[in-house]
């Protein structure tokens, strides 16, 4: 397989892209990823890669995290910039056919990009994506209660405290993160690389401080009841055990006319890092 990275302008900044493609021309349909957080970087996604066997694979970096441009300006991160970001990229690119794959937050960008241009897609993958950040809090929270009362104390006064720098905290979360977004062990080099380049003033601003206690700008976000606009053939996976619940991506199944639904068992919000080849087989399959 062959790569090219480069830089594209973008509202606010420039960003970074990858592209990663057969060595021989296939004509196929290239696949754009979209990564959650949000600013979350791509290097989660990498083990999507692998699909570019098949076609060519887009990864980016959204504005303010990983290898792109981090503005020191709040006001940047809305979900409509986000939409402009992802329009002005898939521009760029000349990707006039495309396959749009987003991952958590990813997909959550992709439905409202969907929702508010209507672009030409040949398809839509969302992939442990929530339709209702509302929806999506109660979920976690349920996911919580499983854990210990200790736990649960420490995450609670750490939140109201804003003391979610502090180990104690880290160590609270990490039982919750182990069971509902990546079960592996030891974690991949490319997650434990997103945390470590991510974009927390993005992450703060339009999440808040965990995946249970939003309280930025997403916390009332919800396009539950406008899923059946979406006509585009679209795909749902996700992991059993993950934050965003099969539940979840049931009701959203439910909604989206012609969709598809896949639940991988044995797996959580990373499905596509714990079981690749049950991920890339179901995949390939949908858009072929």
């Amino acid at each position: 397989m062959k790569a090219d990275e480069g830089y594209i302008e973008v509202p606010g900044g420039k960003v970074w892209y990858r592209v990663v493609a057969p060595e021989a021309e296939t004509g196929a349909t290239p696949l754009l990823c979209l990564h959650g957080g949000p600013g979350f970087t791509h290097y989660y996604l990498e083990p999507l890669e692998a699909l570019a066997e098949h076609r060519p694979v887009i990864l980016y970096d959204q504005l303010g995290c990983g290898r792109s441009d981090r503005p020191d300006d709040l006001s940047l991160w809305t979900v409509d910039r986000f939409v402009a970001e992802l329009a002005q990229v898939r521009s760029a690119l000349d990707l006039d056919r495309l396959h749009l794959f987003g991952s958590s937050w990813g997909g959550m960008l992709a439905m409202q990009y969907v929702l508010d241009r209507q672009p030409d897609l040949e398809s839509l993958i969302l992939c442990g994506s929530p339709a209702s950040m509302i929806r999506w809090v109660a979920d976690c929270g349920e996911l919580l209660a499983e854990e210990t009362e200790q736990t649960r104390r420490v995450i609670r006064e750490h939140e109201a405290a804003g003391f979610t720098a502090c180990p104690e905290y880290q160590a609270a979360i990490l039982g919750f993160y182990r069971k509902h977004v990546c079960r592996l062990d030891p974690w991949p080099a490319g997650l434990e690389r997103s945390f470590a380049e991510a974009g927390y003033d993005v992450y703060n601003t339009m999440n808040g401080p965990s995946e249970f206690t939003v309280t930025g700008t997403l916390k009332t976000w919800d396009i539950m009841d406008r899923l059946p606009e979406i006509g585009i053939p679209t795909l749902l996976v996700g992991g059993r055990y993950d934050e965003c619940t099969p539940g979840h991506l049931g009701d959203m199944h439910r909604r989206i006319a012609g969709s598809q639904l896949v639940i991988i068992e044995d797996a959580s919000h990373l499905c596509f890092a714990e079981q690749p080849e049950t991920f890339n087989r179901t995949l390939n399959s949908f858009l072929t």
